[in-house]
């Protein structure tokens, strides 16, 4: 695969963590960064399932339109 050279700054810290890394896995610290770029990428596309459990229940009134107390019935209110 056909690569480009480019800069990244990184604090002190970073650095060291890079060079780290790289020294214990035999791997260049460019192979470190760019696996640390998939997997970041990989874990922000990652599918996301919401829940909506409960979400019809109920007898259709707005929130607007219960009184409060109902609404708080449960919550030790």
């Amino acid at each position: 695969m056909p690569v480009r050279k480019t800069s990244l700054y990184l604090d002190d810290g970073d650095v060291e963590r890079v060079r780290r890394l790289a020294r214990r896995q035999g791997r260049s610290q460019a192979e470190v960064v760019r696996a640390a770029l998939a997997s970041y990428e990989s874990h922000l596309a990652a599918e996301r399932r919401f829940a909506l459990t409960g979400c019809a229940e109920g007898d259709g009134r707005p929130v607007a339109g219960v009184p409060e107390e109902e609404l708080l019935q449960g919550f030790g209110g």
